[in-house]
Protein backbone atom coordinates (compact mmCIF):
# COMPACT_ATOMS: atom_id res chain seq x y z
CA UNK A 1 0.00 0.00 0.00
CA UNK A 2 1.42 3.36 -1.01
CA UNK A 3 1.07 6.75 0.67
CA UNK A 4 -2.53 7.94 0.94
CA UNK A 5 -3.66 9.93 -2.07
CA UNK A 6 -6.25 11.79 0.03
CA UNK A 7 -5.53 14.48 2.62
CA UNK A 8 -8.88 14.17 4.39
CA UNK A 9 -10.79 11.00 5.21
CA UNK A 10 -13.59 10.20 2.78
CA UNK A 11 -16.54 7.89 3.14
CA UNK A 12 -16.85 4.47 1.58
CA UNK A 13 -19.69 5.85 -0.57
CA UNK A 14 -17.46 8.68 -1.84
CA UNK A 15 -14.68 6.22 -2.63
CA UNK A 16 -16.95 3.92 -4.60
CA UNK A 17 -18.56 6.79 -6.52
CA UNK A 18 -15.14 8.21 -7.42
CA UNK A 19 -13.72 4.79 -8.27
CA UNK A 20 -16.54 3.97 -10.65
CA UNK A 21 -15.76 7.14 -12.63
CA UNK A 22 -11.97 6.87 -12.36
CA UNK A 23 -9.55 5.82 -15.10
CA UNK A 24 -7.10 4.56 -12.47
CA UNK A 25 -7.44 1.99 -9.68
CA UNK A 26 -7.17 2.87 -6.01
CA UNK A 27 -7.32 0.93 -2.78
CA UNK A 28 -9.36 2.18 0.14
CA UNK A 29 -8.99 1.63 3.89
CA UNK A 30 -10.10 3.57 6.96
CA UNK A 31 -11.25 6.62 5.02
CA UNK A 32 -8.17 6.94 2.83
CA UNK A 33 -7.52 6.21 -0.85
CA UNK A 34 -4.19 4.67 -1.90
CA UNK A 35 -3.07 4.89 -5.52
CA UNK A 36 -2.07 1.59 -7.10
CA UNK A 37 1.08 1.31 -9.19
CA UNK A 38 1.02 0.40 -12.86
CA UNK A 39 2.04 -3.09 -14.01
CA UNK A 40 5.03 -4.20 -16.09
CA UNK A 41 4.94 -6.26 -19.28
CA UNK A 42 5.88 -9.38 -17.33
CA UNK A 43 3.23 -8.72 -14.72
CA UNK A 44 0.54 -8.38 -17.38
CA UNK A 45 1.60 -11.48 -19.31
CA UNK A 46 1.66 -13.64 -16.17
CA UNK A 47 -1.74 -12.35 -15.07
CA UNK A 48 -3.27 -13.10 -18.48
CA UNK A 49 -1.61 -16.53 -18.57
CA UNK A 50 -3.05 -17.47 -15.17
CA UNK A 51 -6.55 -16.20 -15.92
CA UNK A 52 -6.58 -17.93 -19.32
CA UNK A 53 -5.51 -21.31 -17.91
CA UNK A 54 -8.07 -21.06 -15.12
CA UNK A 55 -10.87 -19.93 -17.39
CA UNK A 56 -10.33 -22.87 -19.73
CA UNK A 57 -10.30 -25.40 -16.89
CA UNK A 58 -13.32 -23.90 -15.15
CA UNK A 59 -15.62 -23.57 -18.19
CA UNK A 60 -17.88 -26.40 -17.03
CA UNK A 61 -17.60 -25.67 -13.30
CA UNK A 62 -19.59 -23.21 -11.16
CA UNK A 63 -16.66 -20.80 -10.82
CA UNK A 64 -15.83 -17.41 -12.31
CA UNK A 65 -12.36 -15.98 -12.97
CA UNK A 66 -11.69 -12.25 -12.57
CA UNK A 67 -8.47 -10.51 -13.61
CA UNK A 68 -7.19 -7.07 -12.60
CA UNK A 69 -10.34 -4.97 -12.64
CA UNK A 70 -12.64 -6.78 -10.22
CA UNK A 71 -12.60 -4.86 -6.97
CA UNK A 72 -12.57 -6.97 -3.80
CA UNK A 73 -13.81 -5.97 -0.37
CA UNK A 74 -12.46 -7.61 2.76
CA UNK A 75 -15.61 -7.21 4.84
CA UNK A 76 -13.90 -7.91 8.18
CA UNK A 77 -11.37 -5.07 7.79
CA UNK A 78 -12.95 -2.69 5.28
CA UNK A 79 -10.13 -2.94 2.73
CA UNK A 80 -11.08 -2.42 -0.90
CA UNK A 81 -8.44 -3.65 -3.34
CA UNK A 82 -7.87 -5.22 -6.75
CA UNK A 83 -6.27 -8.69 -6.77
CA UNK A 84 -4.39 -9.62 -9.93
CA UNK A 85 -6.56 -12.73 -10.34
CA UNK A 86 -9.45 -13.97 -8.21
CA UNK A 87 -11.69 -17.02 -8.51
CA UNK A 88 -15.14 -17.18 -6.94
CA UNK A 89 -17.12 -20.41 -6.91
CA UNK A 90 -20.70 -21.54 -6.51
CA UNK A 91 -22.51 -18.24 -5.94
CA UNK A 92 -20.30 -15.14 -6.28
CA UNK A 93 -21.42 -12.48 -3.82
CA UNK A 94 -21.17 -8.76 -4.50
CA UNK A 95 -21.49 -5.73 -2.26
CA UNK A 96 -24.29 -4.08 -4.22
CA UNK A 97 -26.25 -4.06 -7.46
CA UNK A 98 -23.28 -2.69 -9.44
CA UNK A 99 -21.73 -6.20 -9.27
CA UNK A 100 -18.24 -4.70 -9.30
CA UNK A 101 -17.10 -5.45 -5.74
CA UNK A 102 -16.59 -9.14 -4.95
CA UNK A 103 -16.99 -10.37 -1.37
CA UNK A 104 -16.30 -14.13 -1.46
CA UNK A 105 -13.21 -15.19 -3.43
CA UNK A 106 -12.12 -18.83 -3.21
CA UNK A 107 -8.59 -18.18 -4.51
CA UNK A 108 -6.52 -15.01 -4.92
CA UNK A 109 -3.36 -14.59 -6.99
CA UNK A 110 -0.96 -11.67 -6.60
CA UNK A 111 1.91 -11.19 -9.04
CA UNK A 112 4.80 -9.70 -7.09
CA UNK A 113 6.75 -6.58 -8.03
CA UNK A 114 9.44 -4.60 -6.23
CA UNK A 115 6.92 -1.98 -5.11
CA UNK A 116 4.23 -4.40 -3.87
CA UNK A 117 6.03 -7.55 -2.68
CA UNK A 118 6.33 -6.63 1.01
CA UNK A 119 2.71 -5.48 1.13
CA UNK A 120 1.38 -8.56 -0.72
CA UNK A 121 3.26 -10.89 1.65
CA UNK A 122 2.50 -8.99 4.82
CA UNK A 123 -0.30 -6.53 5.47
CA UNK A 124 -2.38 -7.44 2.43
CA UNK A 125 -2.21 -11.16 3.20
CA UNK A 126 -3.23 -10.36 6.78
CA UNK A 127 -6.38 -8.74 5.37
CA UNK A 128 -7.01 -11.61 2.97
CA UNK A 129 -6.75 -14.19 5.75
CA UNK A 130 -9.87 -12.62 7.30
CA UNK A 131 -11.98 -13.64 4.27
CA UNK A 132 -13.89 -16.73 5.35
CA UNK A 133 -14.41 -18.02 1.79
CA UNK A 134 -10.69 -17.83 0.87
CA UNK A 135 -9.12 -21.28 0.58
CA UNK A 136 -5.88 -20.59 -1.30
CA UNK A 137 -3.53 -17.63 -1.78
CA UNK A 138 -0.84 -17.65 -4.46
CA UNK A 139 2.15 -15.31 -4.81
CA UNK A 140 3.84 -15.35 -8.21
CA UNK A 141 7.29 -13.83 -8.76
CA UNK A 142 7.81 -12.13 -12.10
CA UNK A 143 11.62 -11.85 -12.08
CA UNK A 144 12.36 -15.52 -11.35
CA UNK A 145 10.61 -18.89 -11.35
CA UNK A 146 9.01 -18.91 -7.91
CA UNK A 147 5.46 -19.54 -6.80
CA UNK A 148 4.39 -19.59 -3.17
CA UNK A 149 1.12 -21.39 -2.61
CA UNK A 150 -0.70 -20.96 0.71
CA UNK A 151 -3.47 -23.48 1.44
CA UNK A 152 -5.88 -22.91 4.31
CA UNK A 153 -6.02 -25.82 6.73
CA UNK A 154 -8.33 -24.88 9.58
CA UNK A 155 -6.73 -21.84 11.24
CA UNK A 156 -3.35 -22.48 9.60
CA UNK A 157 -1.96 -21.66 6.18
CA UNK A 158 0.33 -24.32 4.71
CA UNK A 159 3.05 -23.10 2.34
CA UNK A 160 4.34 -24.94 -0.72
CA UNK A 161 7.02 -23.35 -2.90
CA UNK A 162 7.48 -24.22 -6.57
CA UNK A 163 10.61 -23.04 -8.40
CA UNK A 164 11.16 -24.96 -11.62
CA UNK A 165 9.40 -25.03 -14.97
CA UNK A 166 8.63 -28.75 -14.71
CA UNK A 167 6.46 -28.23 -11.59
CA UNK A 168 2.68 -27.96 -11.54
CA UNK A 169 0.64 -25.74 -9.23
CA UNK A 170 -2.31 -27.77 -7.95
CA UNK A 171 -5.31 -25.84 -6.67
CA UNK A 172 -7.25 -28.28 -4.54
CA UNK A 173 -10.26 -26.08 -3.83
CA UNK A 174 -11.19 -25.81 -7.53
CA UNK A 175 -9.53 -29.01 -8.82
CA UNK A 176 -7.26 -27.22 -11.31
CA UNK A 177 -3.63 -27.65 -12.33
CA UNK A 178 -1.42 -24.86 -13.65
CA UNK A 179 1.94 -25.94 -15.10
CA UNK A 180 4.59 -23.34 -14.33
CA UNK A 181 5.67 -23.62 -17.96
CA UNK A 182 2.27 -22.17 -18.90
CA UNK A 183 2.16 -19.57 -16.13
CA UNK A 184 5.55 -18.21 -17.26
CA UNK A 185 4.99 -18.59 -21.03
CA UNK A 186 6.70 -15.76 -22.98
CA UNK A 187 8.57 -14.49 -19.91
CA UNK A 188 12.31 -13.91 -20.28
CA UNK A 189 13.95 -13.81 -16.87
CA UNK A 190 16.75 -11.33 -16.04
CA UNK A 191 19.53 -13.98 -16.20
CA UNK A 192 18.40 -14.98 -19.67
CA UNK A 193 18.16 -11.35 -20.76
CA UNK A 194 21.84 -10.82 -19.81
CA UNK A 195 22.89 -13.93 -21.72
CA UNK A 196 21.08 -12.74 -24.84
CA UNK A 197 23.07 -9.47 -24.85
CA UNK A 198 26.44 -11.24 -24.96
Amino acid sequence: MSISATKRPISREEYLANERDSTTKNEYLDGHIYAMAGASREHNIITVNISTILNLQLREKPCEVYANDMRLKVTATGLYTYPDVAVACNQPQFEDSHLDTLLNPTIIFEVLSDSTEAYDRGEKFAHYRRIESLKEYVLVAQDQIRIEHFLRHGDQWLLTELNSMDKVLRLNSIDCELPLRDIYAKIIFPAHKKLQKI
